[in-house]
């Protein structure tokens, strides 16, 4: 098994480092990182991880900046990042962290790290245990924050 992970040097954080130590944790794929630029660039970096590297999964990693235009480049690149899935018929897990998604820096590291080891948690279980993913079906997980919870009639 080999898990690709793309990420950018955009970053404000090493996400990178946070996803290899727990899925090296985790399970015992082999790792292939690939960074880039900036997110525009992940949909294609997440392609060549798939097709030249063999990859059975990716993780793409980025952190938008907080203006308007990087809200427009993320989203540009989570666009090429469907667009690559279903041109690989492969799953790649989009792990982005918005600099506004926090209040300080240590919050916004915070973040990427717990953000970036859950969605690590999903790749694994994507590869290993797709019945651990069934079973969190409709519980209201989210990555990076506190889970919402499922909601009751």
């Amino acid at each position: 098994m080999k898990i690709g992970i793309a990420d950018t040097n955009f970053a404000r954080y090493d996400m990178a480092r946070a996803a290899i130590k727990e899925l090296k944790r985790g399970c015992s794929a082999e790792i292939v990182r690939y960074t880039v630029p900036g997110v525009k660039d992940l949909p294609v970096a997440a392609k060549i991880l798939i097709e030249e590297r063999g990859c059975e999964l990716v993780m793409a990693l980025g952190m938008p900046g907080p203006k308007p235009i990087d809200k427009t480049c993320a989203h540009e690149a989570s666009t090429g990042l469907i667009m690559a899935q279903l041109m690989t018929n492969t799953h790649i897990l989009e792990v982005f962290v918005h600099e506004d998604e926090a209040e300080s820096e240590k919050e916004l590291a915070s973040l990427a790290e717990r953000r970036t080891r859950e969605h690590a948690e999903n790749a694994i279980k994507l590869l290993y245990y797709p019945e651990r993913l069934t079973r969190e079906a409709g519980t209201g997980q989210r990555e990076g924050f506190e889970d919402a919870g499922r909601v009751e009639r």
